[in-house]
């Protein structure tokens, strides 16, 4: 049984559907990002710990990567509309619920709630594109879905930078509010159902599987940044999570019907680019994540002067993203990936080196100049992968490739604070060692933590090239050959009955 589509794909206006549903993903990627900054104050306001905020940011991550798993059912369960509408309306109660909070658990339960809207958002954006447009004419989409995905986090530390100079930070929820209404009154209007549904059950021991399995893997590596690496409870997370994941990944494999078909890892080049994602995510998370602490830890920079600072790169990666669809449609993803690697690592290059007086306008070069590389190679990598798969895979496709993401985001933000924690203890201890003793302490520490965020940007660039020896092997799939591939093996299901 299956709920027929409004319209064909071909006949569907395209344009008001995606802005409607790129706005909604701005919207719910922005609210990913902009409470770091308010982390300081809401410390103050309701005295709190650093770690206790910081599980503002941690539990939004976790109900996110519980629930992108399984939004490949419900995308295959719901029609586009009604998936789209629910998760709205779904951020829009953790949205209030979140500027209404007058203590930290209320504040935390609205963050979760609107982390269950969000999940949804993003893999259901790429499926509807995946539908709506054929492999040749999906860069140019994938590139608009870009802004949401790369330009909203990267102005959210800007936006919450000058709200919080001049406003309560509820005002970063109020203000999200009114947006998220307009979004879900459009989406009454002008979203139709681009996809055809179909009426099955819920595996529930998938769905346990994966909760435990993503949930307690995201948690052990957030937690590995703040607590270390040998920490106990960081151990017995990941060594659940690995095994819940072996399990979950087995009945995917025997189940006919799995909750998330990982037979989508058959197809070379969506494993080949999946694979580069992970490097390219962790690469990404350089900067949004060490130059904010270099900035505002090392050199005493207000939240709003260093969210400034990112801002000319964020507004190039706009421009850039639809241009980069365009070129990927005509030229594939190969040379585009390579180029903005290339760049993307030498601009790291640029801050293994900083001190405690490297300029201003060094940095913003250096940071603009990897958000160009980025632009570059994010979508065009993602979209070679997706293109190969079958129509049957498009919802395991995208939900596969957005908790890929995901989870690397957890691993690389871990690793690289993990990385400069060492580095800057062991520094420290040398100069301490070489006579320094007698040195300004507070000045130690400071030369310390520079250091150590230097080595984090090394292992930045090393994990940055083996992203971009891999790009050499990317190769572009052709509408027949995705054709072919479906029908291979639907010839092989017929063969077997």
């Amino acid at each position: 049984m299956s709920h027929p589509m409004d319209t064909t794909s071909s006949s569907v206006k395209k344009g008001p559907i995606l802005i409607i549903m790129i706005l909604g993903a701005f919207l719910a990627t922005l609210n990913q990002t902009v409470m770091s900054v308010a982390t300081p104050e809401l410390m103050i306001d309701f005295n709190i710990s650093a770690t206790t905020a910081q599980w503002l940011t941690t539990g939004y991550m976790l109900v996110n990567g519980i629930l992108i798993p399984i939004t490949a059912y419900f995308m295959q369960r719901f029609t586009t509309r009604q998936l789209f509408q629910a998760s709205m309306m779904i951020f829009l109660v953790g949205t209030i619920v979140s500027a209404l909070a007058v203590n930290f658990p209320v504040l935390l339960t609205g963050r979760m709630i609107q982390a269950a809207g969000a999940g949804i958002i993003m893999p259901l954006l790429t499926n509807v594109i995946l539908v709506l447009f054929p492999p040749e004419k999906r860069g140019a989409a994938m590139g608009m879905m870009g802004l949401a995905i790369i330009f909203a986090p990267a102005i959210g530390p800007t936006l919450a930078g000058y709200i919080l100079e001049n406003f309560k930070w509820q005002t970063m929820f109020y203000g999200m509010i009114p947006l998220a209404v307009i979004v879900i009154i459009c989406g009454f209007i002008y979203l139709k159902n681009v996809s055809e549904t179909v009426r099955s059950k819920m595996d529930i021991i998938s769905v346990v599987l994966s909760t435990v399995a993503f949930g307690t893997l995201l948690y052990g590596f957030s937690q590995a940044g703040s607590q270390g690496w040998s920490s106990s409870e960081v151990l017995v997370s990941i060594a659940v999570g690995v095994i819940a994941l072996g399990m979950f990944v087995w009945r995917q494999l025997v189940s006919k019907k799995p909750l998330l078909d990982l037979r989508a890892f058959k197809y070379n080049m969506f494993s080949l680019t999946t694979v580069i994602n992970i490097m390219v995510t962790m690469v990404m998370y350089a900067d949004m994540m060490l130059l904010p602490l270099y900035l505002q830890n090392a050199r005493g920079y207000s939240a709003l002067e260093s969210g400034l600072l990112m801002l000319p790169g964020a507004l190039v990666m706009g421009l850039l993203m639809p241009v980069t669809g365009r070129l990927f449609d005509r030229f594939g993803a190969k040379w585009l990936a390579v180029a903005g690697l290339i760049i993307t690592i030498a601009t790291t290059a640029g801050f293994i080196n900083l001190t405690d007086h490297t300029t201003y306008a060094y940095l913003l070069l250096m940071s603009t100049g990897r958000r160009i590389g980025m632009a570059l190679l994010m979508m065009p990598i993602q979209t070679a992968g997706l293109n190969q798969l079958p129509a049957r895979l498009n919802a395991h496709g995208t939900a596969i490739s957005n908790t890929v993401r995901q989870v690397a985001g957890a691993v690389g933000t871990s690793l690289l604070v993990t990385v400069m924690s060492d580095r800057t203890k062991t520094h420290l201890t040398d100069m301490m060692t070489s006579g320094g003793a007698a040195a300004n302490q507070k000045q130690l520490v400071l030369e310390a933590t520079i250091q150590g965020i230097n080595d984090a940007y090394v292992v930045i660039i090393g994990i940055g090239i083996v992203g971009l020896l891999l790009s050499f092997f990317i190769k572009r799939t052709s509408r027949s050959i995705e054709i072919s591939s479906e029908a291979a093996i639907q010839k092989g299901v017929v063969s077997e009955a």
